[in-house]
């Protein structure tokens, strides 16, 4: 396979040349376009609404960006396995504001497990055997957690930017930024904001540093000891996300 070398740099009094740059850098983004989009992965994961059970949606690569979220029953068949007729009648029963809660429990993160009971926020139809089922993608981006009163440090290659596509300060899960910590200080893990402030601070940078406490970001829950999770890429000027 031969490789074709480009260089992006015009000079002056060609037509010619400047028309090869304008081919090169549309080469360039098209090429940024692929890398991109090869690595973002549709999933979709099932799980029948048992008081036990749990969902987890997980990343080999990059973070969690949920997309559509479905609790109760779209058709007769989805666990369906020793339930009545009666149990499977509705399938047109879905629960408002399914997609909201798992977006803000598992948006940015690589790995995301809860029991079903997370979203059960009322019963959408009385006794029909209900699912959660969720289609999440995996986004090409950095997971930087950095535990409160630490510093959080985002920087990039030489020649690129920081983007932040999502922060939240708080607590998630129970593991995260515990170690030597009471069980009173981990158990709230729901206790989470989104924030802008790490966007606002860092986009655009090669690097950036922020504090990680709740003298910055509000405190979501006092008593619990928390972190910051930011997903960020490293962009070339001029790139930027909605170019893609």
């Amino acid at each position: 396979m031969s490789h074709h070398q480009c260089y992006c740099s015009p000079q002056t009094g060609s037509s010619k040349t400047m028309l090869r740059f304008r081919l090169c850098t549309t080469l360039l983004r098209a090429a940024i376009y692929f890398v991109m989009t090869a690595v973002v992965s549709a999933e979709r994961v099932i799980t029948c609404a048992d008081v036990q059970n749990v969902q987890r949606l997980s990343c080999d690569m990059g973070v969690i960006n949920v997309e559509a979220a479905m609790y109760g029953r779209a058709n007769s068949e989805t666990c369906s396995e020793g339930r009545s007729e009666e149990q499977l009648a509705n399938t047109e029963c879905s629960q408002n504001g399914t997609v909201e809660i798992l977006k803000r429990r598992c948006n940015g993160r690589r790995v995301c497990e809860f029991n079903t009971n997370v979203v059960r926020t009322s019963d959408p139809c009385h006794g029909i055997y209900k699912y959660l089922e969720t289609n999440y993608t995996c986004f090409p981006a950095i997971h930087l957690v950095t535990c409160e009163h630490s510093l959080a440090h985002l920087y990039c290659d030489d020649g690129q930017v920081i983007f932040v596509y999502g922060a939240n300060y708080g607590r998630r899960d129970y593991s995260t930024c515990s170690y030597k910590k009471t069980a009173s200080e981990t158990e709230n893990v729901y206790c989470s904001d989104p924030t802008s402030k790490v966007a606002d601070s860092c986009n655009g940078k090669n690097s950036c540093t922020i504090s990680v406490s709740s003298s910055e970001f509000g405190d979501p829950c006092v008593g619990t000891y928390k972190y910051l999770e930011v997903a960020y890429v490293c962009e070339y000027p001029g790139l930027s996300p909605e170019q893609y």
